[in-house]
């Protein structure tokens, strides 16, 4: 018991010499309203020390641009690769001219597809610069949104008695929802990181005709992931902005886990649909041979 009491002046004894620079808030005058307010603040301290972390890791995995240059190398081969078939396309379309005769249909398709792969292979030698403003552009519309979002929401407050209870009964399902989110925009790191090597296959098989569906399956995925913290940030500022209201005032933790919440279902359920999106995408073609097959046997 004496322990624990010594234990108790102690902190009260080191809150207020921690507090001597700020006497204009705390006196002898208001010592039974401050001593509380600061032993809160000393425990919410204690309790933002290991958020600061990982919050500073989500906010530099949302609004950092990836670092492509990790994979530089491997783009070059994949584009060296994919330029073999240069050469091959321009041949076939050069015989389309020749078999199209007079025939002015035939001859417009075959410079449309001459376009097309003239487009194709300008597109793929640059899809690395591409790449990399596409990714500065998403980096700074998510920094611009963010930086709108209040700072002191991502962190534990006193702002009322009930907030306080609540901060200090949700704080750990909070720090969960928090690794969670880290979790996913690190896995979108990598998966953005390889976005540079998908990147110029997506649009090389674009505009192959038989392969156009995949390219508009690659290419789709690549840009979702790489737009998703901008949607981030809407949603952490939409519901900063929800604490303006009286209602949620006194909830904000609730609001907060709940901003973190649907973040982590929304990326879940997008990777869902797309893994599904993909699986029919590749399950068309061999369902049709398979009926093709069926149909001979």
């Amino acid at each position: 018991m004496k322990k624990a009491q010594l234990m108790i002046l102690v902190l009260v004894a080191f809150i207020l010499v921690s507090q001597v620079a700020s006497a204009e808030e705390c006196g002898i005058t208001n010592l039974a309203a401050c001593i509380p307010e600061k032993i809160f603040e000393f425990f919410l301290s204690v309790l933002n020390a290991p958020l600061q972390p990982l919050l500073n890791w989500i906010h530099s995995l949302m609004t950092e641009p990836v670092n492509t240059s990790l994979f530089a190398s491997i783009w070059s081969i994949i584009v060296y690769i994919l330029s073999l078939f240069y050469g091959l396309f321009l041949l076939f379309i050069g015989f389309k001219f020749l078999l199209a005769g007079y025939s002015p249909e035939q001859r417009e398709n075959a410079k449309r597809s001459l376009a097309n792969i003239i487009i194709m292979m300008v597109l793929v030698q640059a899809s690395y610069v591409l790449y990399s403003i596409a990714l500065q552009l998403s980096g700074g519309l998510t920094s611009a949104v963010f930086n709108i979002i209040d700072p002191h929401f991502f962190i534990l407050t006193i702002d009322n008695l009930p907030n306080i209870a609540l901060q200090f009964i949700l704080t750990l399902p909070y720090v969960v929802q928090l690794l969670i989110t880290l979790i996913l925009l690190a896995l979108r790191y990598v998966i953005v990181l390889s976005g540079v090597v998908l990147f110029p296959i997506g649009i090389f098989c674009y505009f192959i005709e038989p392969l156009q569906s995949y390219g508009k399956l690659i290419l789709n995925a690549i840009f979702v992931v790489m737009i998703i913290p901008f949607f981030y940030a809407i949603i952490f500022l939409a519901s900063s902005m929800l604490l303006q209201i009286p209602l949620f005032q006194n909830m904000k933790i609730v609001v907060m886990i709940g901003a973190f919440t649907l973040v982590n279902i929304g990326t879940l359920l997008l990777v869902v649909f797309v893994i599904i999106k993909a699986a029919l995408k590749i399950a068309t073609p061999i369902m049709k041979v398979a009926s093709i097959v069926e149909k001979v046997v």
